[in-house]
């Protein structure tokens, strides 16, 4: 089997890269005006000068500027085929929105409400649709928002390497309980996730 790369590591690579370029662009602008204001002042150089008909500056300030656009779309679509690109051997959960819970149906037709309880170092993917108004599915921990719109059906997958409780929340104004349509995603061992499934908890 193929090594699966968590698409958590692309979508914080694209943010520290589309940041950090910012954070250069910012500083070498800034640099470079007080560098203007302080060499070509009005006292230094009554005359300004004419840099018009100039085709070097002209490619350089064109070129720079497209490539480094093209360099952030490249990153930030590197990092949503990586969202959207779920490796074949995903487990599947049903995800159902409804005011105000979510429900989750797992291959075996085990059911349980507000509460995904999943194996480590399996790929997840989450069909996603509502029951009744739009609603939006955010798990913050695995970068994944995706709405859930009546009689469409999404998906939104991730990779789980480690133990741990995580928050699942609403994003989508919903009602009078949006506030409260939260649930908890659980990320367990192999060994427990299938003693669960065996269990009557819901």
């Amino acid at each position: 089997m193929n090594q699966i790369i968590n698409p958590v590591e692309k979508v914080d690579a694209a943010f520290l890269y589309i940041i950090g370029i910012s954070l250069v662009l910012l500083t070498l602008i800034t640099i470079t005006m007080i560098w203007f204001v302080v060499k070509y002042r009005r006292s230094r150089n009554p005359v300004p000068a004419d840099i018009r008909g100039n085709w070097k500056l002209e490619v350089i300030w064109t070129a720079i500027p497209t490539a480094i656009a093209l360099s952030m779309f490249w990153v930030g679509w590197s990092s949503y085929a990586g969202l959207r690109n779920v490796p074949a051997n995903a487990l599947e959960i049903e995800t159902i929105a409804q005011m105000y819970s979510w429900i989750f149906r797992y291959p075996d037709g085990k059911e349980s409400d507000n509460e995904i309880v999943v194996p480590r170092g399996h790929p997840i993917r989450l069909n996603v649709t509502s029951d009744d108004v739009i609603h939006g599915l955010f798990i913050p921990a695995f970068r994944i928002k995706v709405d859930a719109v009546p009689g469409v059906h999404t998906y939104a997958w991730f990779y789980p390497e480690k133990n741990g409780k995580f928050s699942v929340q609403c994003t989508e104004f919903c009602g009078i309980g949006h506030a409260d349509m939260t649930a908890e995603l659980r990320v367990v061992s192999e060994e427990d996730y299938n003693l669960w499934l065996k269990s009557d908890e819901k």
